[in-house]
């Protein structure tokens, strides 16, 4: 896969066939327009390719609100190349951008830069100032500008439509198999190991204290079992998000117990993918009802079939 942050770097080899959107989190959603990109580039000799912003257009709206994202940058180019898409562009949303209307972008961008034959939209996509461009307008386009273009209808779990925003909501409430479901995979966070106070050494639970993108959307305060990835091999962990209020600690913290593991890994990059629901965090009243529990959890972690 190739990815562009501009349309300057990218030169014309075959037409392609693209769609457009933030494809955050690159749900089953998303996926089912990649497959169609692949199946209509297939059959019509077309390049793939998806045209998605960086950073979120949101920022530049809102630069104050607090906005998490389901993939950082790295792991949206990993999931679109993992699912066969040839170019990725990675667009800056500036104010030049942000001024094009629908059918400017669709002219100046889609037909003049991209050489764009095939367009595919989500079944709610707008895009343009005011979202003015619309499933109608590239109708409209199509003809004259010799393209096709075709609506996904939306995909649909338990009789409800996938989006980010509800992959989002189900993290946040901690329904991990419910967002997983959505996502087609494992929900993950990355980041490096540091040092923290290192209470759960003494108790015998020693934590590998993660630090995170702070873009990355981390799932509601609990304890996880989680799938753990470091230097190369894969084991069973238990993962706590929150401040440690039984030590009376205030910073928001992810930290991970791994299973049958013994090692210094700080400074490593390690990876966790979040697999099943433990429990709310807890306030104890002391640090032997903290270990009766971190038992328990235990328990149940090795249970849990991966």
């Amino acid at each position: 896969m190739k990815a562009f942050k501009n349309f300057t770097e990218y030169t014309s080899q075959k037409p392609l066939a693209l769609s457009l959107g933030m494809f955050d989190g690159v749900h089953l959603g998303h996926k089912s327009i990649i497959d169609e990109l692949i199946k209509v580039g297939t059959e019509n000799n077309l390049e793939t390719a998806v045209l998605t912003f960086w950073p979120h257009p949101r920022f530049v709206f809102n630069p104050n609100e607090d906005l998490k994202l389901l993939n950082t940058l790295e792991e949206k180019k990993f999931l679109m190349e993992k699912y066969s898409i040839e170019n990725l562009f990675l667009k800056e949303f500036d104010e030049e951008f942000r001024n094009l209307t629908g059918e400017e972008f669709v002219r100046q961008i889609l037909i003049d830069k991209l050489n764009v034959k095939y367009l595919i939209i989500g079944y709610d996509h707008s895009f343009g100032k005011n979202k003015s461009g619309n499933f109608e307008l590239l109708q409209r386009l199509s003809k004259e500008l010799d393209f096709e273009v075709e609506q996904m209808e939306a995909i649909n779990i338990h009789e409800n439509n996938i989006s980010s925003t509800k992959v989002r909501n189900a993290l946040l409430a901690g329904n991990i198999k419910e967002a997983n479901e959505m996502l087609g995979y494992s929900y993950s966070v990355s980041g490096t190991v540091v040092h923290g106070k290192k209470i759960g050494r003494t108790i015998g639970y020693p934590t590998a204290n993660i630090a995170t993108e702070s873009i990355k959307l981390l799932p509601k305060k609990g304890a996880y079992i989680v799938e753990v990835f470091v230097k190369g091999q894969q084991y069973k962990g238990m993962l706590s998000i929150g401040t440690n209020p039984t030590v009376n600690g205030e910073k928001l913290t992810v930290e991970v117990y791994i299973l049958d593991f013994e090692g210094d890994i700080y400074d490593e990059k390690i990876t966790v993918k979040f697999r099943d629901f433990l429990h709310d965090e807890i306030k104890f009243e002391g640090l032997e009802k903290l270990i009766e529990r971190l038992d328990e959890d235990k328990r149940l972690t090795e249970e849990f079939s991966f």
